[in-house]
């Protein structure tokens, strides 16, 4: 479902957006309601297949819980491009974007290793695991309290700020466009669709090692599901205090593409002492670089994305396509490791070996990209510090004039929706292998 609404939801969200169009300050504009209720009524719908879930698993009704996950995927899809289209539309590039997003990140992280870490407590100490998803329920339920506040914080600001602009290039930040802005998605930069390709490869291998984590740390370190859990949570999470930094780092001093490639150089190291140490001091190693390593991803990804788009009134759009190939990739992959583990009794000897293959691909990646900065303006401008991006404001503005007419434009457009076209035959590989996997018993 995500693989696909997911692109509808961020062309959506681009059109009905929410930032004020006018130049009056004390004007609201009543579409600013649209995407924060977007993001209202999507936690509801989100609430609402959690406790779904929960009632599911007190019950025993596995029916019953894959209705639920139907009905919380579709609040999901509905809030995932809305908030950082928000933010979006409050901070440019080298001027607060990744300094947000770094905070809002390293605060998820802090939620993710609480309940990562306290979710077998709770199965064990109550007896049953059902309360583990009712415990869920209840922070979803407070989630909707906090939107409701932000919805009434985000009204108030749009009576006293308006006309939010860039101030290297002096674009306004808007949340809606006035038509849906097709054409201009169909022609996003080639470094956009770089980043993505970083993005696809190192994004599936956190994800499918995550999800692995604990049940390796039993096996290898040879402990029960509680005390792993903790192992694996700590490895994913521990270094939520960097993220932060990482953020204010970005937009001050630039670099993303040297960070991407540390990312990446990180991530490697650490499938690779995953996959040739399996002794416990090597996964303990693995676990401990994967650590750090993960903390650079998913801040410099996104503001990566947005540095390279020459329109931020699309960046809802490039985002959903981030998330669906992203999607797309985890289905895949999640198969693929799943037919190797089954064929190998169940062990993460041979399993690993794919992760080092994902993790190697992120390296290809950025490295290309990397060397490219050295000559070529559109990957340069992703390693600009905020003073290079404040003085070279005119350039960026000529380079959008560039690359969207004359030849250069046509090889644009044509590369664009070639890309496009691409990410159309990944959605269709992606619902193949799910739906083989559904066929042979594969998808566990």
């Amino acid at each position: 479902m995500k693989t696909i609404l997911v692109l509808i939801s961020g062309i959506v969200t681009d059109r009905i957006g929410g930032a004020s169009q006018s130049n009056h300050s004390t004007r609201l504009d009543t579409s600013s309601s649209l995407v924060i209720g977007a993001m209202l009524w999507g936690n509801a719908i989100y609430s609402v297949g959690a406790i779904f879930i929960a009632a599911a698993t007190t019950v025993r009704s596995y029916r019953f819980m894959i209705f639920g996950v139907v009905v919380q995927a579709f609040g999901d899809i509905a809030t995932q491009v809305a908030q950082y289209k928000v933010f979006s539309s409050w901070f440019a590039p080298s001027n607060g974007f990744a300094s947000t997003l770094g905070f809002e990140l390293g605060i998820g992280k802090v939620g993710s290793f609480v309940g990562k870490a306290t979710a077998n407590i709770i199965a064990k100490k109550t007896g049953d695991f059902s309360w583990v998803y009712w415990t869920a329920v209840f922070m979803n339920l407070f989630t909707n309290v906090i939107t409701v506040v932000f919805w009434f914080f985000t009204r108030w600001c749009h009576r006293i700020y308006a006309g939010m602009q860039d101030p290297a290039t002096g674009e306004r930040l808007t949340e809606k466009s006035k038509k849906f802005e097709i054409g201009k998605m169909l022609r996003l930069p080639w470094t956009f669709w770089v980043v993505v390709g970083f993005s696809l490869f190192q994004t599936s291998t956190a994800i499918v090692y995550s999800q692995n984590a604990t049940e390796m740390a039993e096996q290898r370190f040879d402990i029960d599901a509680v005390t792993a859990g903790w192992y694996s949570a700590m490895s994913q999470y521990l270094g939520f205090f960097l993220v932060p930094l990482i953020g204010v780092f970005v937009d001050v001093l630039g670099n993303r593409l040297t960070l991407l490639l540390v990312c990446g150089l990180g991530m490697l190291l650490s499938m690779c002492l995953a996959a040739w140490g399996p002794s416990i001091g090597g996964t303990a190693a693995s676990f401990g670089m994967y650590a750090v390593a993960s903390c650079f991803g998913p801040t410099v990804i996104i503001d990566s994305i947005r540095t390279s788009m020459r329109f931020q009134e699309v960046f809802g759009s490039g985002y959903a396509i981030k998330i669906a190939v992203n999607n797309c990739m985890n289905i895949i992959i999640r198969i693929v490791t799943g037919v190797i583990q089954d064929r190998d009794k169940d062990s993460y000897d041979k399993v690993v070996v794919v992760y080092v293959v994902l993790a190697a691909g992120s390296v290809g990646v950025a490295s290309a990209l990397f060397v490219c900065s050295f000559w070529h303006v559109d990957a340069k401008m992703l390693q600009w510090t905020k003073k290079q991006r404040l003085r070279e404001g005119d350039l960026i503005n000529a380079r959008r004039a560039q690359a969207e007419t004359g030849a250069e434009g046509l090889r644009n457009r044509t590369l664009g929706l070639a890309l496009v076209i691409v990410l159309v035959f990944l959605i269709a590989g992606a619902w193949v292998a799910y739906f083989w996997g559904v066929a042979t018993g594969h998808n566990s």
